[in-house]
């Protein structure tokens, strides 16, 4: 008897690569694992097409489909990208802005939409902590290093009190940035000038690791971006096989883990970078032991945070709660 093809599709992580080589397979399935160039190409496949039985999405987007008549997907408490985000404030040389507060009143480019993840997490944390609000700034959205289409495939929504603008055709952000054109810049994405060494732009927090070190060592909050979800259908056709995805994927982030454990033995000699071995024991004294935990319980302050920043940034018409977001069955985790 064949077993059942499933489409997956996601960025190439470490935590996925033991599904790929077989180390880690889905009891009673097949998954054929598909890797964009970009990830914004899943999120439009899946949203508009279904493309896919399990796919990445921004959690934003996520959310989004959740006000749909008929909310086309289910997530799995697997969060495949996670990153600190006071590292992703950027902000002209030369605009005077000095701290947190001097972005009020200016024009901020936020890269994609008002609402992204990273702005998500980087509005929040500016409204939290430094009592900065972002109705009293202009934004600018719009692409990054290279043009980007207007997002059209869901609704995009912002408050109206808030302005907020498209870049025009063709606009690269990140050379606005450098150019003085917008003052400061939110993206979860580094802008090429930045890798370049320009002088034009500066991190509004430059030294952004020890921020983010004490934002954790703080909060506990260690940011998600994405989440793994699955077609509803597929879960109403078969109630066994959220909890088999979860399994799986669970195991081959854990073979993922284990190997970075050897790694810190074996001084990381696959990569090139000097210095990893230090730079991993740091990390896990800071972080614990698993900082990439999936299940609903490790999480669930981390996505209480997102959800309320999400409803105070006016991008969801209600206060949206996390036993909404998961699977029934892996409610438990």
């Amino acid at each position: 008897m064949s077993v059942p093809r499933l489409k997956m599709a996601s960025l190439a992580y470490d935590q996925f690569r033991a599904l790929e080589d077989g180390t880690v397979r889905v009891d009673g399935a097949e998954l054929e694992i598909e890797h964009p160039r970009i990830i914004s190409e899943v999120y439009r496949r899946m949203i508009t097409e279904h493309a896919f039985d399990l796919a990445e999405l921004g959690l934003t987007f996520y959310l989004r489909t959740l006000e749909f008549d008929e909310p086309p997907f289910v997530a799995l408490p697997v969060f495949p990208a996670r990153a600190f985000r006071h590292s992703a404030v950027f902000v002209n040389a030369g605009s005077g802005i000095e701290r947190p507060g001097d972005l009020e009143g200016r024009t901020i480019g936020e890269f994609s939409t008002y609402g992204h993840d990273g702005g998500v997490w980087a509005k929040g944390f500016l409204a939290d902590d430094f009592g900065v609000d972002p109705a009293k700034s202009r934004w600018l959205v719009g692409g990054l290093d290279r043009p980007a289409a207007p997002i059209d495939y869901l609704p995009l929504v912002h408050p109206p009190q808030v302005d907020v603008r498209r870049a025009p055709a063709g606009a690269d952000l990140g050379a606005m940035l450098a150019a003085g054109e917008i003052d400061a810049l939110i993206s979860g994405n580094v802008p090429k000038a930045v890798l370049d060494g320009s002088p034009a732009i500066r991190r509004l927090f430059p030294d952004y690791g020890r921020v983010e070190r004490e934002y954790f060592a703080r909060t506990g909050i260690f940011p998600i971006a994405h989440v793994m979800v699955l077609k509803r259908e597929a879960v109403a056709a078969d109630p066994t096989l959220a909890p088999r995805l979860y399994r799986a994927l669970d195991a081959s982030r854990t073979v993922a883990l284990n190997g970075h454990r050897t790694g810190r033995v074996t001084n990381f000699v696959e990569s090139m970078f000097p210095w990893l071995n230090e730079l991993a024991d740091h990390t896990a004294g800071l972080l614990g032991p698993d900082p990439w935990a999936y299940g609903v319980e490790p999480n669930r302050a981390t996505i209480d945070t997102f959800l309320r920043y999400h409803w105070e940034q006016g991008l969801s018409p209600r206060r949206i709660q996390v036993d909404e977001l998961f699977v029934d069955s892996l409610m438990s985790t």
